[in-house]
């Protein structure tokens, strides 16, 4: 039997990736089948599971020992602390009592292109509307409540990881 917890270094970055992965994809299928469209907080938290996922991989091709380990669990730590904040500052949103006049503003993409990074940083964190509107749960819970749970499981998997010999 598999036991994931004595699994190779490189091995349990793979598993990492791929996590990252049916994530994203989930997250495509969300927007594409079920026609939920991101708000730019979701949009962040799918940007910080791409950077666990890059990480994942390099980690996993290069499979260093020492140090190098340390390193890549840190990179992997502080996109899964981006995540976890993007996703408590989409779950307060959702706390918050319904403001119909609240909007996250214009899309993501179109800010991109139009304002300073700063502008849209500020903007972003600083949406309601959208994004506190709950249009999907998994047993009760609303999406980011299930990706902070993914980024705090993946971030501890990568500690893990880097921490055994």
């Amino acid at each position: 039997m598999l036991n994931p917890l004595r699994w190779s270094y490189r091995t349990a970055h793979v598993a990492g990736l791929l996590a990252c992965a049916a994530l994203l994809a989930y997250a495509v299928y969300v927007q594409f089948d079920l026609h939920i469209e991101p708000c730019p907080l979701c949009i962040l938290q799918r940007i910080a599971f791409m950077a666990m996922g890059a990480v994942f991989l390099v980690a996993a091709l290069q499979a260093p020992r020492g140090h190098g380990r340390r390193v890549y669990a840190a990179l992997i730590a502080i996109a899964a602390l981006a995540g976890i904040a993007v996703a408590a500052r989409q779950l307060w949103l959702q706390a918050q009592p319904p403001n119909p006049f609240a909007s996250c503003g214009a899309p993501l993409h179109y800010m991109l292109q139009t304002l300073p990074l700063g502008d849209v940083v500020r903007k972003v964190f600083t949406g309601s509307g959208d994004c506190a509107v709950v249009n999907w749960r998994f047993l009760g819970l609303a999406m980011p409540f299930w990706t902070l749970v993914c980024y705090i499981l993946l971030g501890g998997w990568a500690l893990r990881a880097a921490g055994r010999r």
